[in-house]
């Protein structure tokens, strides 16, 4: 991206962080608890650590833009479709780390390990309080919206958005499961894994929201929002895959091969098995759900996969579908205001070349 839309990303971040920061530091007198609980607000405060501990918030990056899309002035009803695109993200990482049994995110522990650490002898409470934990976090996506300040039929289709992307998440997340189960799941059952679990929330329902706060009627672009952010999608979620086995744990605060661990065919995976053979295709398959797999062993398929060009040939699959998105947002120009296209433009590349 160019200086100025990352500085403007940047300033956007800024704000966005002290504001999810005061929400949360009012949200303990929002919420109708008993008086005598002290786990209701245990559990906010690790939805608050989860919530801020870092993240790009790219979902509220693009919602703002969305909005630029129409116009530069500001817009009414943003701040509250921010907060609820990070609280539903909040509610997947929480989920997604339960299911995936992960230890640590973004740096630090996982809500699961957390409330496990607090209750060492009661393996079913702090299963239940994780899953009702996310759910919390979940329910309060929706009520910062339907509490928001808005014109009535603006508030109902932003509360239609996030419902619908929270349900194509949910289904995105089955499918992902089933997809382990698929001995050699092709392009197109990857790529709709991608779609349904991360483009439909993570971008689609952003651009939709700013374009709704803005005035727009979004529907009327359907077609073209859900191509352009389907082709975002599968780049991030390729990215993803890639930076599980060739990231550098540093930067992505979480440690790498635990797709290999887990046995899950992503896109890294699915490539790497279908490159290799002989030796080291049996390597492989005897790491391939293996929990106990060693750092060693994680290294040695990671050079594996960069001997027979797998990691490479990753990279230029992501600047392709990267310059196929760009060239859906290019097509808005004639509509759209032109500064506000060019980020939509530029993101697509920047979601293939970013190290975290």
């Amino acid at each position: 991206m160019t200086e100025q839309p990352l500085d403007r990303a940047a300033r956007i971040e800024h704000r966005f962080n002290a504001l999810f920061a005061e929400y949360f530091d009012t949200l303990g007198t929002a919420l109708d608890a008993p008086a005598f609980s002290r786990f209701t607000p245990d559990c906010v405060g690790l939805l608050r650590d989860l919530s801020l501990r870092g993240g790009k918030r790219m979902r509220v990056v693009l919602l703002h833009e969305a909005a630029r899309l129409v116009t530069a002035e500001p817009v009414d009803g943003l701040d509250a479709a921010a907060l609820s695109i990070e609280l539903l993200q909040t509610h997947g990482l929480v989920h997604d780390d339960l299911i995936d049994d992960s230890a640590t995110r973004r740096g630090g522990p996982t809500t699961y390990y957390a409330y496990r650490e607090r209750f060492p002898g009661h393996p079913r409470a702090a299963l239940g309080l994780t899953v009702l934990a996310g759910d919390l976090a979940l329910a309060l996506s929706l009520r910062v919206l339907l509490e928001a300040e808005l014109p009535g039929a603006v508030r109902q289709a932003m509360v239609e958005v996030q419902t619908r992307a929270a349900t194509d998440t949910f289904v995105g997340q089955i499918a992902d499961l089933e997809r382990d189960f698929t001995a050699a799941p092709d392009a197109e059952v990857l790529h709709d894994v991608a779609d349904h679990k991360t483009a439909r929330y993570s971008v689609l329902a952003p651009m939709r929201l700013g374009l709704l706060a803005a005035g727009a009627e979004p529907g009327a672009h359907d077609d073209e929002l859900r191509r352009y952010a389907r082709l975002v999608g599968i780049c991030g979620q390729m990215r993803d895959d890639w930076l599980d086995l060739f990231g550098d744990e540093r930067t992505t605060g979480k440690p790498t091969g635990g797709d290999i661990r887990e046995g899950r065919h992503t896109y890294t995976v699915v490539r790497l098995l279908s490159a290799l053979s002989g030796a080291e295709r049996d390597f492989v398959d005897r790491a391939l759900g293996d929990p106990a797999c060693t750092p060693e062993t994680i290294a040695e398929i990671r050079a594996i996969g960069e001997r027979a060009g797998v990691a490479d040939r990753m990279r230029a699959d992501m600047r392709q579908y990267a310059e196929r998105a760009r060239l859906v947002a290019r097509g808005w120009r004639p509509r759209w205001r032109e500064d506000a296209v060019a980020f939509f433009e530029l993101l697509p590349r920047w979601s293939v070349e970013r190290s975290a």
